[in-house]
């Protein structure tokens, strides 16, 4: 799908810091798209979920995380509590009300966290590839006493973003907000799509997810051969089916 993107609006916070975002008007639910970590609204998922979102005349918001994109700041600086924040700021703002939490990797574990602070909000969440706590599985024992140590870690990347930088403060972030352990209290539909070719977010992330949500509304969608990015036309194409038939 073409798509001509609009220019941004910005949400100013309180400490200065500009967030960017894009509004679609539309019919609702909104979709609120939450990108990984190191990316921004202007990835390939969010702007095809974004054409179709126009094409078929539905609401979608998406905004970068401070840091990110085209909104201010600095990476290093941000948090997962500072971006989930971030999303709950843009969202109060804009007002789109009811809301599908679209989470993308990390967006995915931040979804989690803006439908526990936003219940009444949130009609059902989609996870592509979610990957709730990877502070805690996705480093080694070395790279954690590293992270401590040093402030910072810089592991190599395959998404363009090398290197990848992990802070302590980032670190200490998600270990704070570990969801995994126990029953998750959200009880909205939710769907998850897992690439079982993933090599950085194992695929057993998403059903052990699934398990832990409080919801009886939980579907589980795996599929062998797609990777960690789910970019494919055919992970699109599914994609936009599990949206369209969400039962909201």
């Amino acid at each position: 799908m073409t798509f001509v993107e609009p220019p941004p609006e910005y949400l100013t916070r309180a400490d200065g810091v500009r967030l960017a975002y894009r509004y679609l008007a539309g019919d609702g639910p909104t979709i609120v798209f939450l990108p990984g970590y190191m990316s921004d609204m202007q990835g390939g998922k969010a702007q095809a979920v974004a054409a179709w979102a126009k094409a078929n005349g539905r609401a979608m918001l998406r905004l970068d995380y401070s840091g990110c994109g085209e909104s201010d700041g600095a990476f290093e600086d941000g948090t997962l509590d500072i971006w989930r924040d971030d999303v709950l700021a843009v969202i109060s703002h804009v007002e789109p009300i009811p809301i599908i939490l679209v989470g993308s990797s990390m967006g995915g574990w931040l979804m989690l966290l803006v439908a526990e602070a936003s219940p009444k909000q949130v009609a059902a969440l989609v996870g592509i590839a979610a990957a709730p706590d990877f502070t805690d599985w996705g480093f080694t024992a070395d790279e954690k006493t590293k992270i401590i140590a040093d402030g910072k870690i810089q592991r190599p990347s395959d998404y363009g973003y090398d290197p990848m930088v992990t802070t302590r403060g980032f670190w200490q972030s998600g270990q704070a907000n570990l969801k995994l352990a126990n029953e998750i209290a959200i009880s909205c539909p939710v769907r998850l799509l897992h690439g079982q070719r993933d090599v950085d977010v194992p695929w057993e992330t998403s059903v052990r997810l699934a398990e832990k949500l409080r919801s009886s509304d939980v579907q589980t969608n795996l599929l062998k051969d797609g990777d960690h990015r789910l970019s494919r036309d055919q992970d699109i194409i599914l994609l936009i089916d599990i949206m369209a038939k969400l039962p909201v």
